[in-house]
């Protein structure tokens, strides 16, 4: 078996595990979900030690790389960036409920009485460059809206990424949500991203691309 058929297997499954938690977090509650960004806050304070550590990793090699003081900056974290990550989490568990409120309502003329309703859209694809805090805030922002997501960082934050993932992943556990709720593409080969674009086999019903024309590196 050659790395890309590799590649494409390992991406594959991914997909089909997000997939298959999208009912599960579909039908969580409003409460289950805060409870999760709720503990994820709080793993993100309890593990700060490990999350700049990696971060110190990611800068180092970055530096090493010759990148760009800017896209350094952008890297970094420090005390207050983290704690900045974790009150954003709490931040997004505070507002209402985005799911099941009545957008509009209408009358058709036969008198059919017809409403638009929020509802999650399913599995996000989210694909983002060098700050590795998005990893918390796309996440924390498709769990609360009922979606599950697929995360894709850049690979200069790739260390950082994985740390305040494990973060993430404890927040779902506490809640007794499926780990695959908020996944990370655990590879820095780019054409992990190809594969998402493609949508994994009709796993992902969104992508979301945050950052320049080349997406990530």
């Amino acid at each position: 078996m050659n790395v890309q058929t590799t590649l494409t297997a390992q991406m594959n499954a991914l997909g089909a595990a997000a997939r298959a938690a999208a009912r599960a977090v579909r039908e969580s509650s409003n409460e289950t979900r805060n409870k999760a960004l709720a503990a994820a806050a709080a793993a993100i304070r309890a593990r700060k030690a490990e999350i700049l550590a990696a971060n110190a990793g990611d800068v180092e090699a970055a530096k090493a790389n010759g990148t760009a003081p800017a896209m350094i900056d952008r890297l970094v974290l420090n005390d207050a960036r983290i704690e900045a990550m974790a009150k954003g989490l709490e931040d997004v568990a505070a507002l209402a409920d985005p799911l099941n409120r009545e957008l509009a309502r209408w009358t058709r003329p036969n008198g059919l009485d017809i409403s638009r309703v929020s509802t999650p859209i399913g599995v996000i694809g989210i694909i983002y460059e060098s700050r590795p805090n998005v990893t918390a805030d796309a996440g924390a922002l498709a769990l609360k809206s009922g979606n599950v997501a697929v995360l894709r960082g850049g690979s200069e934050s790739a260390r950082s990424a994985a740390a305040i993932h494990g973060a993430m992943l404890e927040g779902l556990r506490t809640a007794g949500l499926p780990d695959a709720a908020i996944q990370y593409v655990p590879t820095i080969d780019r054409a992990a991203v190809g594969m998402m674009l493609e949508g994994l086999n009709g796993s992902i019903d969104l992508i979301i691309p945050r950052g320049g024309k080349g997406l990530t590196g």
